[in-house]
C-alpha cells in the first residue's frame, strides 16, 4: 500500500511558504494534504499538479493577499478546489471569505475542507453561478464583497461581466492571471469600463518571495451598471406559468 502523502512545502520553497503563511503554515499544510488526496481522487486537482502544488498553486494564490485590504469581505468566484479563496482564508484570518462554486461535487469538497480546517467562523460556501448570486435567485441570496477574486475562470471581458456586479461600489475585482494579463487588458479595457469598472491595472505580487511573481489584474468598481436578472433567477422568483 502507498505511504502517507507528504504535503509539506519542498525545502527550496520553505522560506517563501513561511513568509506568506506565517504561523498558519501548519493550516496551509493541512489544506495541501486535502488537495493531494481527496482533491486528486475527486478530480479537482490533476495528478500531475500534486508535485507542484506549492509553487504553482498555493504560493501563487497566497501572494495575492497583498492586494487585499485588512478586514475585507472577499467573494471568490468559481472557487473549484478553493483556489484562491481557501488559500486567502488560510493566510489571512482577518478576512471573511465566501466561496462561490456552481458544481455540486466541488461545493461538497469545499464544505468538507472548511469543516476539517475549522474555518467555519470566517468562510462559507455558496453553490451558484456568479450571475445568480449577484442578483439573488435559484435559492441564493444576493452577495457583494469588498474584493471579488477569481483564478483561471475566464477571459477578462466575461470575468468582469460576472464579477463586477458582486463588488461593492469603490471595491475591487482581483483576477489572478498569467502571461496573458497585459494582452487581456489591452483587448478588453473598453468592455470593462462599459461594465462600470475603472481602468484595469496589472500588478506583480510576491516580488522577491515567489518566482515568478503572481500576476493579477485589478479593477475598481467606479459605478453601478444595471445587471440583467438571469433566467434561472426569474424562474425561481416567478414560478412556472400556466
Amino acid at each position: 500500500m502507498p505511504g502517507p502523502v507528504d504535503a509539506t512545502p519542498p525545502p527550496e520553497l520553505a522560506t517563501a511558504a513561511r513568509a506568506l503563511f506565517g504561523d498558519r503554515l501548519d493550516l496551509a499544510v493541512a489544506y495541501a494534504g486535502l488537495l493531494v488526496t481527496d482533491g486528486v481522487v475527486r478530480g479537482l486537482i490533476g495528478p500531475r499538479e500534486a508535485p507542484r502544488l506549492w509553487d504553482r498553486h498555493l504560493l501563487n494564490c497566497a501572494a495575492a493577499t497583498e492586494r487585499i485590504p485588512l478586514g475585507a469581505t472577499v467573494v471568490d468566484v468559481g472557487s473549484g478546489a478553493g483556489l484562491p479563496g481557501l488559500v486567502l482564508a488560510v493566510a489571512r484570518p482577518d478576512l471573511s471569505v465566501v466561496l462561490v462554486e456552481p458544481l455540486a461535487r466541488r461545493t461538497a469538497f469545499l464544505v468538507e475542507a472548511v469543516e476539517q480546517l475549522e474555518l467555519g467562523a470566517s468562510v462559507r460556501v455558496v453553490r451558484g453561478r456568479a450571475e445568480e448570486v449577484a442578483v439573488g435567485g435559484a435559492g441564493v441570496e444576493p452577495l457583494t464583497g469588498d474584493v471579488v477574486t477569481a483564478r483561471a475562470v475566464a477571459p477578462l471581458d466575461r470575468l468582469a461581466r460576472w464579477c463586477l456586479p458582486l463588488v461593492v461600489p469603490g471595491g475591487r475585482m482581483v483576477a489572478l492571471k498569467g502571461a496573458s494579463a497585459a494582452g487581456e487588458v489591452a483587448e478588453h479595457a473598453a468592455v470593462v469600463q462599459r461594465l462600470g469598472g475603472g481602468a484595469p491595472e496589472v500588478h506583480q505580487c510576491g516580488v522577491g518571495v515567489v518566482e515568478p511573481p503572481t500576476t493579477v489584474i485589478e479593477i475598481r468598481r467606479e459605478r453601478v451598471v444595471a445587471t440583467p436578472r438571469p433566467a434561472s433567477a426569474k424562474r425561481s422568483r416567478g414560478g412556472r406559468r400556466g
